[in-house]
């Protein structure tokens, strides 16, 4: 496998979807609901058809899942995970918070994640094994030592209307215990934030791979932690997500399990 054609084509894709997505900002797209709070738009659609035909062009052979679409399967060890824009009820209301998220997974792992956001044209990118940088140059976690001094970041589910899980207990927990939390609503923006130190930690539950799959890998190769909320090992499959700092992590952990 030519990392570099797959770093090159990733880049490429993200960048001309940003665009599609910058350019559209604000003006009327047509928005339908998958839930009561869960949209998709017009833009999430284009947005993901031209990356799916660059990713499918460049590499015919290779498996594709994708928010918006029914996955493409391939007899192939290597997988696409794609998120064509992670923040859409933002991008919706013309809220200019929002990104293209592309990773690719190469014998279940993931090994290269690419988040775009269009409005700062910031590009992070992180390799296995070789570290994570924003705009080419190298970022890394934050150093600070304690949850109290922490900015924390964290989303909800979209089920928050219909489930106790909802996260809401956690939000009132880590509030009183962190220097402040931030809801910004796109859930890889907030783990590249995580990498490159703007936040000290994040959490949250109930995701998709694509919402995690780039930026969690971003966190890992810029020097943090990221597991399931008990501690454990994460997957891009599992339920739920801990990125941090490495350095409150542990505090983090003791919030979500209800310790004082």
């Amino acid at each position: 496998m030519d990392i570099e054609k797959v770093k090159g084509v990733a880049l490429e894709a993200a960048r001309e979807a940003g665009r599609l997505l910058r350019e559209n900002l604000g003006r009327a797209n047509a928005v339908e609901f998958k839930g009561e709070i869960d949209l998709v738009t017009e833009m999430d659609r284009k947005a993901e058809e031209l990356i799916v035909w660059r990713l499918a062009s460049a590499f015919p052979d290779h498996s594709i899942i994708a928010e918006e679409r029914e996955g493409i399967e391939r007899a192939s060890p290597y997988r696409w995970i794609v998120d064509p824009l992670d923040g859409t009820t933002n991008y919706a209301h013309g809220y200019p918070v929002f990104c293209v998220s592309i990773a690719f997974e190469a014998e279940g792992q993931v090994i290269l994640g690419v988040v775009y956001n269009p409005v700062l044209e910031e590009t992070f990118l992180a390799e296995k094994g070789r570290g994570a940088t924003l705009n080419g140059r190298p970022i890394h976690v934050s150093g600070t030592e304690r949850l109290e001094r922490s900015l924390l970041a964290t989303g909800f589910p979209y089920d928050i209307r219909r489930t106790r899980d909802n996260n809401l207990n956690h939000f009132c927990n880590f509030a009183l215990k962190a220097q402040a939390i931030r809801r910004a609503g796109s859930a890889a923006l907030d783990l590249c934030y995580v990498g490159c130190g703007r936040f000290d930690g994040y959490w949250e539950l109930r995701l998709k791979p694509w919402d995690v799959a780039a930026g969690s890998l971003i966190v890992e190769e810029a020097g943090g932690m990221v597991t399931a909320f008990d501690g454990g090992p994460f997957t891009i499959y599992s339920d739920n997500i801990v990125a941090s700092n490495g350095r409150i992590h542990r505090e983090m952990i003791q919030v979500l399990s209800g310790s004082p």
